[in-house]
């Protein structure tokens, strides 16, 4: 896990013209690497069904609205809970891990400090629902993130652009002046979709040359200025 440097609790100054307006976050595989949390977790509810679970399957719910994830496991499994039970249940075995350990993935809190240091709010843009967000959130710094769009708090999850949309609109910025980092192929989508210049750091699965995103191996090393300068 990289060190966790302090996070100032108030933004003390606006960004430079040579920084976004703001950066939007995804969290799962982007921010902390719990994909794998995921994945334990999926494996977990339908071997106690009966059932056998596969990552190749997994691999395919990375990035997608928790509702869309759970009717593909109800549709693959003999597991025969109402979606938003499937949903619960996988929170609930996630959140656990989480409160047990954050893996943050690395250069996320680095980077993270250094643009609320040059005074770029974040903006937290998840298919996680609010339960596990808050639980990610309690390991940081009170005002990290400035503001949180969660999965259960859209009408319309990723790949549709809502999610990035919202954000935009919650930060009071264009979304062609942002930056969003993504770590799935459906995430980059909705960014792309919403307008944000994305950067796409894939993890778990790969990413596709998507129009619109760049692609980076890591976050480690990046700075404010670097997310500028790779859209030109």
């Amino acid at each position: 896990m990289p060190s966790q440097q302090p996070l100032p609790s108030e933004l003390t100054t606006t960004p430079a013209a040579d920084l976004p307006a703001a950066v939007f976050w995804d969290m799962d595989g982007t921010l902390v690497d719990t994909e794998p949390y995921w994945i334990n977790a999926e494996h977990a509810i339908v071997e106690e069904a009966g059932g056998v679970w596969n990552d190749e399957y997994a691999h395919q719910l990375v990035g997608n609205d928790l509702m869309v994830s759970a009717e593909f496991i109800r549709d693959n499994s003999p597991i025969t809970l109402e979606p938003v039970e499937i949903v619960e249940d996988l929170l609930r075995r996630v959140i656990a891990q989480v409160t047990e350990h954050v893996p943050w993935r690395p250069g996320a809190i680095e980077l993270l400090t250094a643009l609320r240091e040059a005074g770029v709010p974040n903006a937290l843009v998840t298919m996680s629902w609010r339960s596990l967000a808050d639980s990610v959130l309690a390991a940081l710094p009170e005002g990290t993130f400035a503001a949180v769009i969660t999965g259960d708090e859209v009408e319309h999850g990723k790949p549709h652009p809502e999610p990035y949309l919202a954000a935009a609109r919650a930060l009071g910025v264009e979304v062609t002046d942002c930056v969003a980092i993504e770590d799935s192929p459906t995430g980059v989508r909705s960014a792309v979709a919403a307008g944000v210049p994305t950067l796409a750091v894939p993890h778990v699965v790969p990413v596709p040359i998507i129009a619109g995103a760049v692609q980076a191996p890591s976050l480690r090393g990046l700075t404010p200025a670097d997310l500028h300068r790779l859209f030109g």
